[in-house]
């Protein structure tokens, strides 16, 4: 058994050990997919690290790489081991190992994202160092199913694509930091795959939301304090189930603690299909 870097392992061989660690999983990648993903999340072959029996990837951490909240930060944007390879502390292993390199490349911290319900991968981030710092939810419902209807058809805004990069007011619509995956950066990273959508009161922004077609991924969503209760979110996600190829909208990573976003979806018949801790370990 070898750990080493992924720099010199080609995509096919990562693609397949990704698919046979998560084939248990409900939700499977195919290869443009994978690729897509990693892409926005700034996947570095360089500082991501694999446990080889021979030739073979048995166990692996793919990270990504780029700031959090101004912080050179590295992203778990997906650790997996084989089914016949559990239970034998390889992730750990394969954590530990990558320390040293991510200190070198000058990253301050780790960042990463746990279902609430899989405690036992909860419990090894936790021996690891890892501290939760915030909880978010999940939502996903078929685009038929989501509550699109407006309480009067005399809605006084227009609602058209966008340049986010433009709109300097967008920020100040947040209730909470976007999640890594969600972020600018992510999204600017495959900005080819999002659609950014806007409403206007006149000339003025007053809600946008930024999604992927492909995926049904609603990956921002906000509306001026303003203008809430208003139907401005849900002319944006009438638009975005126009505009989606995906049988599903999802909203992922919700901050808990803020009920403005999730009673808003809630009230679309978008309820909560599970929680996730964002976890840190600050890399001294």
């Amino acid at each position: 058994m070898q750990i080493k870097s992924l720099s010199q392992t080609d995509f096919g061989t990562i693609f397949k050990a990704f698919n046979q660690a998560f084939a248990d999983y409900e939700l499977q990648l195919n290869a443009t997919q994978l690729q897509t993903m990693l892409k926005r999340r700034g996947f570095n072959p360089d500082l991501s690290f694999a446990a080889f029996d021979n030739d073979e990837i048995v166990s692996f951490t793919l990270n990504g790489i780029g700031n959090f909240n101004g912080i050179p930060t590295a992203y778990d944007t997906g650790t997996g081991t084989l089914k016949g390879y559990r239970g034998q502390g390889l992730a750990t292993q394969i954590f530990e190992y990558s320390i040293p390199y991510l200190k070198e490349a000058n990253i301050r911290q780790y960042l990463l994202e746990v279902l609430q319900h899989n405690t036992k991968a909860f419990s090894v981030y936790k021996n690891l160092g890892f501290e939760t710092t915030r909880e978010f939810n999940y939502f996903v419902q078929k685009n038929e199913e989501v509550n699109s209807e407006l309480k009067t058809a005399e809605i006084p805004y227009a609602i058209h694509q966008i340049d986010i990069e433009k709109y300097d007011s967008i920020p100040s619509f947040w209730d909470f930091h976007p999640s890594w995956q969600n972020s600018f950066e992510s999204i600017s990273r495959a900005s080819e795959g999002f659609v950014s959508l806007g409403v206007f009161d006149n000339e003025k922004l007053v809600g946008y939301c930024v999604f992927e077609p492909i995926s049904g991924d609603v990956t921002q969503i906000a509306v001026d304090r303003g203008y809430r209760r208003k139907g401005v979110g849900t002319i944006l996600l009438r638009e975005v189930i126009k505009l989606n190829k995906n049988e599903n909208i999802k909203v992922v990573n919700t901050d808990i603690l803020y009920d403005s976003i999730t009673d808003f979806l809630k009230a679309k018949n978008m309820d909560i299909a599970g929680k996730q801790f964002e976890m840190i370990k600050k890399i001294m």
